[in-house]
């Protein structure tokens, strides 16, 4: 049987107490010689032991974190990231919030089901996959194929907002929540096949976006008046994140395109009898 070098030698939670200092509900943690699950175990640990926020220090690529924090009954926790998280960052998340003082790599909030993460920097590829609950904020931009699957369910509506921009294939079957793309600094978005096979859901572009970028699956429709209180609310809550309260009628001054899918059965054919 193939080893997982990262699982290898992984020390016991009692080992590991010694990279912990615990500060009135607070635990900060020194993740620089831990591997993933070592991490993941001592963040659960920490949480039991009564702490209901956790900093954690020195992060490299470290995986799943924050994913398994599940309690009954149930706590939030909020949690601070000082480094570079690893993929799947928040991946089945309960109702916590995340906060990343940097970038992020692929897979955050991956069939994240309640909470909150906000990224201070870009983040990779299929964030927000399958996501069914909660929201993401990215500050800056985010890589290829975010927010495919993205989910609802009747007051679950999941909310991915992306400061920038994305790459391709942008809520590729897309079956329901809410991509809100705001465009800073962007003069015309150069990312293709967006909506690709959406079924559910609507996307709010600011800035030019043009027709043949847009997947076969998807409209371009007018705003409305709740449109518009909907990306207030939005733009004001992505300033207050990112400590950028003042900049909100400059952000909402340009043009934004919603799209929303023209059929809920786009393969039907290709995929009935």
């Amino acid at each position: 049987m193939l080893k997982d070098p990262y699982l290898d030698g992984v020390r016991s939670v009692e080992e590991l107490l010694g990279y912990v200092d615990f500060e009135d509900g607070t635990a900060i943690i020194d993740a620089k010689d831990l591997k993933h699950k070592e991490l993941n175990d001592l963040m659960k640990e920490c949480v039991l032991r009564g702490a209901s926020r956790l900093i954690l220090k020195n992060v490299c690529g470290q995986r799943y974190i924050g994913s398994r924090l599940f309690f009954n009954p149930p706590k939030r926790v909020e949690i601070e990231i000082y480094g570079t998280p690893g993929n799947d960052l928040g991946a089945f998340l309960a109702g916590h919030r995340i906060i990343v003082y940097g970038n992020a790599q692929d897979g955050v909030g991956n069939t994240m089901d309640d909470g909150e993460i906000v990224v201070h920097g870009r983040a990779g590829d299929v964030v927000a996959m399958c996501m069914r609950g909660g929201k993401i904020f990215i500050r800056d931009y985010v890589g290829y194929r975010c927010a495919i699957h993205m989910k609802g369910y009747k007051d679950k509506v999941p909310t991915l907002v992306i400061g920038q921009t994305a790459q391709d294939f942008l809520g590729e079957y897309m079956a329901g929540g809410r991509v809100i793309v705001l465009g800073i600094g962007i003069e015309r978005h150069r990312c293709y096949y967006i909506g690709t096979g959406m079924h559910g859901g609507v996307m709010y572009i600011g800035g030019k976006v043009e027709k043949h970028q847009l997947g076969r699956e998807v409209g371009v429709v007018e705003m409305d008046e709740e449109d518009w209180k909907f990306l207030e609310d939005v733009v004001k809550e992505y300033c207050k994140n990112f400590e950028m309260e003042g900049k909100e009628d400059e952000i909402l001054g340009k043009k934004f395109s919603k799209l929303i899918p023209v059929s809920k059965r786009p393969y039907g054919r290709v995929y009935s009898y």
